[in-house]
């Protein structure tokens, strides 16, 4: 379950130039490039296909673009540590929307109907400092894009995540004071979420999407941030998502947990949260044991509760900012809290995101996602 941005009105269709965009935001100032050769862009949304049930998947194919669903991510996040035990986080997201279903008829290397946008940001506990950087890119010429066959490969720019070898993934980026440069080893085999990769987001047919994770991938290389550059270890979460649904009507948006305990279980988790300040029915989850096997959890499975709280001195949102998480069945009871409080991006729409401790019945570390609670937007997917 991600954060995905209505941007519509930045792109240009065939023939036409988007100029590339990037914006970075840290601390208490924001530098952003203005967008120019904006363009009005119509679309019906029903051209789309949507996710009715299980879809086989096939790899390495569906690690690539489906241009005929209109949203699509490639999100990773992970928690890492330098020689001296000193904590990092880091997101690295790249996002598909679709503005025609398809690939474009006319044969032109400026045609296209995909919009490239991606999120980067690096949390330094030490230094207290968390960075964000934004970006923007039509697909056409070759400045953005993503590809399963034949070799693993999704960028925008200069930031990409690529197989460099088989079995390892590079994720590379770079803008204003943070870098990463990191290797990725799958430790796990691909964990379906939902039934089948059939994710659900109501009762509603068609309001779903095709989902998948590698929830283990243990790391190595560099992470740079306004202190310097360090070699670092750790381990990443992978998601990827598509399909052409919004939230459910009355919702405004969700958590999204992603825990990686010291026992080598994985959990994700989503609560999707009602304007009356419910939880609505149909949140869900996963755990994956260590041997990669999974087990899919149902609402009534998980108990959590929102320990504290945090204000955006830069927003005025309030966002939980510590959590009880209880899985009886598992026999998982844990503490989380933030790593840092200010893991609040404020790009083209406002959202939290950030790594977090784990203490309790286990230990480990994860990332949480808060949507909606700065009003800015209202999730899709």
């Amino acid at each position: 379950m991600k954060v995905i941005l209505i941007i519509i009105a930045l792109v240009l269709l065939s023939g036409f130039a988007l100029v590339q965009y990037d914006r970075v935001t840290f601390q208490t100032h924001q530098i952003s490039a203005e967008v120019e050769s904006l363009a009005p862009t119509t679309y019906n949304e029903d051209q789309f296909l949507k996710v009715y049930g299980v879809t086989p998947l096939e790899f390495p194919a569906d690690h690539g673009a489906h241009p005929d669903y209109q949203i699509e991510w490639w999100y990773y996040t992970g928690n890492l540590a330098d020689a001296a035990g000193r904590r990092y986080g880091f997101q690295f997201t790249v996002f598909r929307r679709g503005i025609v279903r398809g690939e474009p008829e006319r044969k032109s290397e400026w045609a296209t109907h995909q919009l490239y946008f991606a999120h980067f940001t690096v949390t330094d506990v030490v230094g207290e400092t968390f960075e964000f950087h934004e970006r923007f890119s039509r697909a056409s010429p070759g400045l953005a894009g993503a590809q399963g066959e034949p070799s693993y490969h999704v960028w925008i720019d200069d930031w990409v995540a690529r197989e460099i070898e088989p079995g390892t993934i590079q994720l590379k980026a770079s803008a204003g004071n943070i870098g990463l440069d990191l290797m990725l080893e799958p430790a796990k085999p691909i964990a379906l979420q939902g039934d089948r990769g059939y994710s659900a987001k109501s009762a509603e047919p068609g309001n779903a999407s095709t989902y998948y994770s590698q929830t283990n991938n243990p790391t190595h290389g560099t992470i740079t941030t306004a202190r310097g550059t360090f070699e670092v270890t750790g381990n990443t979460w992978q998601d990827r998502e598509w399909g052409s649904s919004d939230l459910p009507e009355g919702t405004v948006g969700w958590d999204w947990f992603s825990l990686q305990l010291d026992d080598k279980r994985e959990v994700m988790y989503f609560v999707i949260r009602t304007e009356a300040g419910d939880i609505y029915p149909g949140s869900s989850g996963l755990v994956v044991y260590p041997d990669g096997t999974t087990r899919y959890l149902v609402q009534d499975e998980v108990q959590f509760t929102v320990l504290d709280h945090w204000t955006s001195p830069a927003s005025g949102a309030t966002y939980p900012a510590g959590w009880r998480f209880k899985l009886p069945g598992e026999d998982i009871d844990l503490n989380i809290e933030p790593l840092l409080n200010d893991q609040e991006l404020r790009l083209s729409s406002t959202y939290w995101e950030g790594a977090v401790r784990i203490e309790g019945s286990q230990t480990g570390y994860g990332y949480i996602e808060l949507t909606g609670y700065a009003n800015t937007m209202r999730g899709r997917m």
